[in-house]
């Protein structure tokens, strides 16, 4: 992955993810986690190599059925991009009214997934009128209300108190348990530690990744998936 003719952000990255995993994806700032989360959900394509998703490779996909593949992907992104013109409601809403589900249905989903995070008293404002934390939180029920396949999240608890980082993070593992693989960009040790699943580690533009052993511990090696399908 490079930007224009500038020297590639990332190299000879290798990985696969096995349906169902759930990975945290370090490194410093400027490591390229942010690129390597627009490559996998299609924002950008490589510079070279290869990408295949739901068992399609990326390069040969017809763009006019990328916007199908990119709707079975949940993304939080840090800068939230949320429509200001919309309700909380309504900005969480709008995946599942794209995707044709029933108003009633839409409304009973949206309303818990709001209570649950705790925005209960806030459905009806608009982004602007909501702290970074609260607006943190609406971007992802936004992402995570449609139950995607494949969630990617960059920095989601950065804009919360840690409590609420950590309730997050409980609401990420129940939406992993129901099938969703999720990775999430993150630089908080303190989750990583209390949440033990894969590190997919970034530095010099090159992957790595570290298994915690079954006692919680930390051990390096390699990973590879043994799903049959991958995302």
């Amino acid at each position: 992955m490079r930007y224009g003719t500038g020297p590639e952000v990332l190299r000879e990255v290798t990985f696969s993810l096995a349906p169902g995993s759930f990975h945290f994806l370090t490194g410093r700032s400027g490591a390229g986690k942010s690129s390597l989360l627009k490559l996998m959900y299609l924002a950008h394509r490589p510079s070279r190599g290869l990408i295949t998703l739901f068992d399609e490779d990326i390069a040969t996909v017809p763009h006019n059925r990328l916007p199908m593949l990119r709707r079975r992907i949940g993304v939080v992104f840090q800068e939230f991009r949320l429509l200001n013109h919309l309700s909380a409601f309504d900005n969480v809403a709008l995946p599942l009214r794209v995707a044709g589900v029933r108003d009633s249905t839409v409304r009973k989903h949206v309303k818990e997934l709001l209570q649950w995070t705790g925005l209960a008293d806030h459905m009806n404002a608009r982004p602007p009128t909501l702290s970074g934390g609260q607006q943190q939180r609406v971007a992802i029920a936004r992402a995570i209300i449609a139950k995607p396949n494949l969630l990617l999240a960059d920095e989601p608890t950065g804009n919360v108190d840690e409590a609420m980082g950590v309730r997050l993070l409980y609401l990420f593992e129940e939406l992993n348990r129901m099938g969703t693989t999720i990775v999430i960009a993150t630089h908080s040790e303190a989750l990583i530690s209390r949440f033990h699943h894969p590190v997919l580690h970034l530095e010099g533009g090159v992957l790595t990744t570290t298994m915690p052993p079954a006692d919680g511990g930390a051990a390096s090696g390699p990973f590879r998936s043994t799903g049959e399908h991958r995302p």
